[in-house]
């Protein structure tokens, strides 16, 4: 199982003239890899995954996960293949605040309709992988910056999907937290035999790397030297 990306253009409408923030991508990201993807602020690193993720479609091009065409889907049957087959986590956490660390987690599965005692049971269980099982009923805004992003890397997982993209994870965090947030995200795709697409500024990411691509022109390419 891949991701494989087929000349993928994306623009956008901007004071009446149209900006083009991807022209003719082409990439594939390999099963059970650490994939970074590195580039400017404003070159289209957050747009490019939002398409991967099915959140967005492309101009012209296709995003083939499992085969399947994402842009073929209908925005229900993509939400579907989205929250079955992706996790997501985001530079600014995106928890719901008026939920429990638990709730939180147990979301994704409880959007498909599965509400009995094996979400909860994957949910704990996340949360006592990522050092919260002792904090399933507080509200996320007595947690520290760190904690809430270990609580969103655990609704990212729990669900137990293939591919997990993530969108600046520490880009909101200090160093040493972001630090140890990388560091467990790392564990967890290893562990769990995941596939995990990162876009960051982070140099400690590229280190921990199986491939490095960069976002110049409007195109994917890999960075030299490879990490």
């Amino acid at each position: 199982m891949k991701i494989e990306l087929q000349n993928i253009s994306k623009a956008y409408m901007e004071g009446g003239k149209t900006h083009t923030i991807l022209s003719g991508l082409n990439a594939q990201f390999s099963t059970g890899k650490f994939s970074v993807i590195l580039g400017k602020s404003g070159s289209g690193k957050s747009t490019l995954l939002n398409i991967m993720g099915g959140i967005d479609v492309p101009d012209k091009g296709k995003v083939l996960i499992e085969n399947t065409d994402l842009a073929d889907l209908s925005d229900y049957d993509r939400t579907l293949f989205r929250r079955r087959k992706l996790g997501f986590v985001f530079q600014f956490f995106n928890l719901i605040p008026t939920l429990t660390v638990l709730e939180n987690t147990m979301l994704i599965r409880e959007l498909d309709g599965v509400r009995d005692h094996t979400n909860r049971k994957m949910a704990c269980a996340m949360l006592e992988e990522v050092g919260l099982g002792n904090r399933i009923d507080a509200m996320p805004d007595i947690l520290s910056g760190g904690e809430q992003q270990r609580v969103a890397i655990a609704r990212a997982f729990a669900h137990d999907p293939q591919f997990i993209l993530a969108d600046e994870p520490t880009g909101n965090l200090d160093h040493e937290t972001g630090m140890n947030v990388l560091q467990m995200m790392v564990r967890l795709v290893q562990e769990k035999r995941k596939t995990l697409i990162m876009a960051t500024h982070s140099e400690d990411a590229l280190a921990a790397a199986d491939y490095v691509f960069r976002i110049e022109n409007r195109m994917l390419v890999p960075a030299l030297p490879a990490v």
